[in-house]
């Protein structure tokens, strides 16, 4: 392990996010809020330290895989740690676990709060908060990527270890461009986003605020009530729509920027996605019918709103969950597992390793059934060997594994099995919507330290898709060949 190279490209991270802090600052500054001497002091602190391990001098620069695996596992662990500071300093939140907490649901776009009362928050902390999301939608290091391609040629591994086995890969030769273009894909459609909220009525604010939530598909809102404070038919189903295209395979817009719509349209996960999310509304829309007293419109959008905002990990919410029928909780529930496409911007499982986990059933009936047939994979018209079905078998069960460890460490709390079970879900997914003391309206504040940092951790294994996590507990990660 060159550790040496580890940490020049954490220091670099750290810089870059102690930029990240400034629009915060001057957001304080301008509104003369108690919490600016706490941004400039993170910043300070953040920049420092950043510097310090950005200049590290190393003897060789190679970057192996093993490298990147510890550097984008340890980045994302760091990031949180110093994006708590203006929390912490500002006394904001109770604790300094709180705060990392609320920091590592930010960057990890899982979008659980500790905060009972948000709007309460100064609009420095809001946008900071929201801003994290942001970030964190791409991946941090594809961001650091897009400002410092000096990290080098052989980063192609920093954007495969950070979208473990479902990374985007190049969409050009030269993997800054490929950032770059992600980045500017992510940004344009981010601008839409907060052009149509403002159109739809929301203030300025208010709508950079949302639009960072559904862009990273975080769901963090101003308003305790999330976009249901709002009561806009037109806002709702905006947020619907750029929820959904949140979720897209953001290489699939640079194919249709391209020309080639025939290919997207032929694309097997998206064309999965679509059906997942149609298929599930009108189940919960026949469902919940009743409960809207057979208003065909309000059903119909409040089964859409919510369907697509858990598909796609983001979390906002019109309603209180927990008086729904117990089928739409449990729908809404299995869907918590899934994810969108993978290379979007949502947690989760995602719709790939699905869809390659029903083909490996299948498969093995088939073979079942006729011993001497050779039947194959195939996505897209690829064919997937074993190593590639392995991969998606091992990180299945790793995903169950890792949910069972959350669910016993957090059912130490004592609370019922359904706010249990969703906090567990909620944060390895990525989710940060729940049920019980978790649902729409409520928070994550009743948790004990323990509870906040076993979910912080399962939030950031999630997020990087388990194997970077893991391979860091690896003492062969650790050995200098």
């Amino acid at each position: 392990m060159n550790l040496k190279i580890v940490l020049k490209i954490i220091g670099t991270v750290l810089f870059w996010e102690s930029v990240l802090m400034t629009p915060s600052f001057i957001i304080a500054v301008i509104d003369n809020s108690f919490d600016r001497n706490a941004f400039l002091i993170a910043i300070g602190i953040t920049a420092t330290i950043g510097l310090i391990l950005k200049n590290i001098k190393a003897k060789e620069y190679t970057l192996r895989k093993r490298e990147a695996f510890a550097s984008v596992a340890l980045c994302w662990l760091v990031i949180s740690l110093f994006g708590a500071l203006p929390y912490y300093i500002s006394g904001i939140t109770n604790s300094y676990i709180d705060a990392l907490f609320e920091t590592a649901s930010g960057f990890t776009t899982t979008g659980a709060t500790i905060f009972s009362n948000v709007e309460s928050l100064p609009p420095s902390m809001l946008f900071w908060r929201s801003f994290t999301l942001w970030i964190g939608g791409m991946g941090v290091l594809v961001f650091t990527m897009a400002l410092a391609p000096s990290l080098g040629a052989r980063s192609i591994f920093l954007m495969e270890a950070e979208h473990a086995g479902l990374s985007p890969g190049r969409l050009v030769p030269k993997l800054s461009d490929t950032a770059k273009i992600l980045y500017a894909i992510y940004s344009t459609m981010t601008l839409i986003t907060i052009i149509i909220f403002v159109i739809g009525g929301m203030p300025f604010f208010d709508a950079v605020i949302h639009a960072f939530g559904t862009a990273g598909t975080g769901g963090f809102s101003m308003k305790t009530y999330s976009i249901g404070h709002y009561n806009s038919v037109f806002l709702e189903w905006a947020t619907v729509v750029f929820m959904f295209m949140f979720g897209i395979n953001f290489s699939l817009y640079y194919i249709i920027l391209k020309k080639d719509i025939k290919t997207v349209l032929r694309n097997e996960e998206l064309r999965f996605y679509g059906g997942l999310v149609i298929a599930s509304t009108v189940l919960i829309f026949i469902n919940i019918l009743p409960l809207y007293n057979y208003s065909l419109g309000d059903s119909l959008r409040n089964a859409a709103f919510q369907v697509t905002s858990v598909t796609t990990t983001t979390g906002f919410s019109i309603t209180d969950l927990n008086m729904w029928p117990m089928f739409s909780k449990s729908l809404l529930l299995l869907l918590m597992f899934t994810g969108a496409c993978t290379g979007s911007t949502t947690g989760g499982m995602k719709l790939i390793r699905i869809i390659i986990l029903f083909k490996s059933v299948l498969k093995e009936i088939k073979q079942t059934i006729h011993p001497g047939s050779i039947s194959k994979i195939k996505i897209d018209h690829k064919t997937i060997d074993n190593d590639g079905e392995r991969s998606v078998l091992i990180f299945f069960f790793s995903y169950i594994f890792i949910l069972f460890v959350t669910l016993v460490i957090l059912s130490l709390e004592n609370f019922d099995f359904m706010t249990t079970f969703s906090a567990a879900l909620s944060s390895l997914s990525n989710i940060g919507l729940g049920y019980g003391l978790i649902g729409p309206m409520g928070n994550f504040s009743e948790f004990s330290h323990l509870s906040k940092i076993t979910m912080t951790m399962a939030m950031i294994i999630g997020r990087l898709e388990i194997l970077p996590v893991i391979a860091l507990l690896s003492p062969s990660m650790w050995h200098k060949q």
